[in-house]
């Protein structure tokens, strides 16, 4: 990455307002963050939809699991917008190999479970790194970082709960007066009918919504911890005043 092509202000940021930033980026790119990413999240999600007929829990274990995969594609039009280019489908498709096709096995075993994801994954993904090198840049990025970057991780988690626990009380508003809707039995073993379908449409809609914003809170932390290493600030700077 060339910190002269960044459009983006850089300067040392507090962690939190670092994540801000990627919230503020997923926001001014929208349509092309979330045009992109139904593109290959839909058919994903009735892929993981097909699976209902197996047991009715399936479909969102499916859809969580696949969460990272997903981030790919986000993560690739942020990194994008970070150098004021926008991404369409074609561009996308162009590049399908290395964002589709990456890492995808290690990204659904070994590091699935990450509670730092969204903030290393633009190591694994956009540098290019293998080995040693990798390690270590990882290691570099940890050490100030980390732990912000699980809470963020932790943060989003309760928010996505929050939301689909919203969206299923809905339910009971309109149940008919006298009945109830028995949640722990959809949280725990699952329902069947109307109930399970409803619980996987709205995790669905959830992570469709929110998952942009995770992606990019721990891209805006990864730039800016390269900031505070590399002192890419200082760089635009002087390139900004002898331009």
């Amino acid at each position: 990455m060339r910190a002269e092509s960044i459009c983006l202000r850089l300067r040392p940021r507090g962690n939190m307002e670092a994540a801000d930033l990627g919230v503020r980026m997923c926001q001014a790119h929208a349509r092309d963050v979330y045009f992109c990413y139904l593109a290959v999240a839909v058919p994903v999600i009735a892929l993981c939809g097909a699976t209902y007929p197996i047991a009715t829990w399936l479909p969102v274990m499916c859809l969580w699991w696949l969460k990272p995969w997903l981030d790919r594609t986000v993560l690739f039009v942020l990194s994008r917008a970070a150098f004021g280019k926008a991404t369409k489908l074609n561009d996308l498709w162009d590049n399908r190999r290395e964002v589709l096709g990456g890492q995808w096995l290690l990204h659904l075993t070994m590091r699935r479970l990450s509670p730092r994801r969204s903030f290393t994954q633009p190591v694994y993904q956009l540098e290019g790194l293998r080995g040693a090198a990798r390690r270590d840049r990882l290691r570099q990025l940890r050490w100030r970082a980390g732990g912000a970057a699980a809470g963020i991780t932790f943060v989003f988690a309760n928010v996505e709960v929050i939301l689909l626990v919203g969206m299923l009380a809905l339910i009971a508003l309109f149940v008919p007066q006298g009945q109830g809707v028995d949640f722990w039995q959809v949280f725990t073993r699952g329902s069947t009918g109307w109930i399970s379908i409803l619980n996987t449409a709205f995790y669905s809609l959830v992570v469709a919504f929110l998952e942009p914003f995770y992606v990019a809170s721990g891209f805006g932390l990864y730039l800016n911890r390269r900031v505070e290493l590399e002192a890419w600030d200082i760089e635009q700077e002087f390139r900004r005043a002898f331009a």
